[in-house]
């Protein structure tokens, strides 16, 4: 329905077609980006039976963060006490 009144709006008005496509994909990308917080970040618990602090069984060269200006993460010592 939405798709449809898009595309007969950008047959009228080609000069719309990139911010359908900027607004678009934009949407996708913080849909994703959402989704590989919730699956991949330590700070999220789905699990709470089996896995209750995720966060504890990581260890200091496990990267989470989507990027990192400069940091090696394989040089870093463990700096925590085991619980």
């Amino acid at each position: 329905m939405v798709l449809g009144v898009i595309l007969t709006h950008a047959k009228k008005h080609p000069a719309l077609i990139p911010l359908f496509v900027i607004i678009g994909s934009g949407g996708v990308g913080a849909g994703l980006y959402l989704m590989r917080l919730a699956m991949f970040n330590p700070d999220v618990s789905w699990d709470k039976k089996n896995n209750p602090e995720p966060w504890n069984k990581m260890s200091p060269s496990d990267q989470y963060k989507l990027y990192s200006v400069n940091m090696d993460y394989s040089r870093l010592k463990k700096d925590r006490p085991d619980f």
